[in-house]
């Protein structure tokens, strides 16, 4: 495998239902290699396998069949205890959806990756208010998620990905609830992370305006790469 190629997938496969009448192949043999410091969108619709592929390559499911290697780890032949310590280490995770725990403070909601990987209470305190600080929440860093608008939230989930420094930051459809003025607004923290810090940024996405404004769009189409387009 190439040097600077953090992660690479071949022959990926996801079945549902495997041995019965209804089994159901989602992924057909996906290969896609993604390689360090770059800012790459996956773009499909409904129902394409895009959220699917993003489950197992942020070690949230595995593949039927297929290798997986992040960052030189065989995530296929890790055992099922160590993939929630790799995937506090190794990804950031922004949702549609926030994913952010209810009656806890901005702060603290950062903090939450670190504290799982054992970093020290005046360590981790110190990371928050700068990540905070970064995405323009310090204001509200003591706010919590009910007192916040989407826009907010999405920029304290975001701070929480960069928590322990990951190699790769997946962000699935990180604008999709917001309106087009607060999604400019993370798009362009997406930007900053890439071009400024060299973040590894994988963009699920169904718009394709907004998969145009990354460097490369891989777009899936029932469960099958069928284009990869890098942009000038």
């Amino acid at each position: 495998m190439s040097n600077d190629i953090l992660l690479s997938a071949k022959n990926i496969r996801k079945s549902y239902y495997i041995g019965t009448p209804n089994e159901l192949e989602i992924l057909h043999g996906i290969d896609l290699d993604i390689h360090k410091g770059e800012f790459v969108s996956i773009v499909g619709q409904s129902g394409s396998g895009k959220s699917t592929l993003m489950n197992i390559l942020g070690i949230l499911d595995r593949q039927t069949s297929g290798e997986y290697i992040l960052d030189g780890i065989d995530i296929s032949k890790a055992p099922n205890k160590a993939l929630s310590a790799l995937r506090n280490k190794h990804i950031g995770f922004v949702f549609q959806t926030y994913n952010l725990i209810a009656r806890t403070d901005a702060i603290a909601n950062v903090e939450m990756p670190m504290l799982y990987a054992g970093v020290p209470e005046k360590q981790r305190r110190k990371r928050a208010i700068e990540l905070l600080k970064m995405v323009g929440m310090e204001e509200r860093m003591h706010h919590t998620p009910d007192e916040l608008s989407g826009g907010q939230k999405q920029r304290v989930a975001i701070a929480r990905a960069m928590a322990n420094d990951p190699d790769i930051i997946l962000a699935d459809e990180p604008t999709g609830a917001l309106d087009s003025g607060t999604g400019r607004l993370v798009m362009d923290i997406f930007h900053e992370l890439h071009e400024k810090q060299g973040k590894t940024i994988v963009l699920i996405t169904h718009s394709n305006e907004l998969a145009a404004e990354t460097p490369r769009i891989v777009t899936i189409s029932d469960g099958n790469i069928i284009a990869e387009k890098k942009m000038a």
